[in-house]
């Protein structure tokens, strides 16, 4: 009983997880909605996505600090969620592009906290988020 206890068990973590899992490809679709503000571009120059020059650089976001792209004026909030150790991952990118200023007023405690980035993605912000992960290596 316990065997097929733990048997169903791990088979429901393991649906749950493909359930739950992210789709680049979709998300490189939605990208299309960040282009007007964002590029992404290649430590070397390679332009990946050509973009707009309002927002950073997403190439290698998943990983990097917040507010650490060189030469991008950011946020006070984005500055201090940096200072604090603040590195983006695939699920804290996706709840801020969802509602960036709750992301940072909830990190930060401050209620009053605001970020430059204007935009709120409605949907597939984990995609985004993946794919962001998938051509940022």
């Amino acid at each position: 009983m316990l065997t097929k206890l733990i048997a169903t068990t791990g088979a429901l973590v393991v649906l749950a997880g493909a359930a739950s899992a992210q789709d680049a490809a979709k998300g490189e679709s939605e990208f299309k909605k960040c282009r007007a503000c964002h590029a992404i571009t290649s430590a070397d120059g390679t332009d990946i996505v050509k973009g707009g020059k309002t927002g950073p650089n997403l190439f290698g976001v998943i990983g990097r600090p917040a507010a650490a792209e060189e030469g991008f004026s950011y946020s006070d909030a984005l500055k201090e969620l940096g200072e604090a150790g603040e590195v983006w991952t695939e699920e804290d990118l996706a709840a801020y592009v969802t509602d960036p200023n709750k992301f940072v007023q909830e990190k930060t405690g401050d209620k009053g906290a605001k970020t430059k980035m204007t935009f709120k993605l409605n949907k597939a912000q984990a995609d985004v988020a993946a794919y962001l992960a998938s051509v940022g290596q």
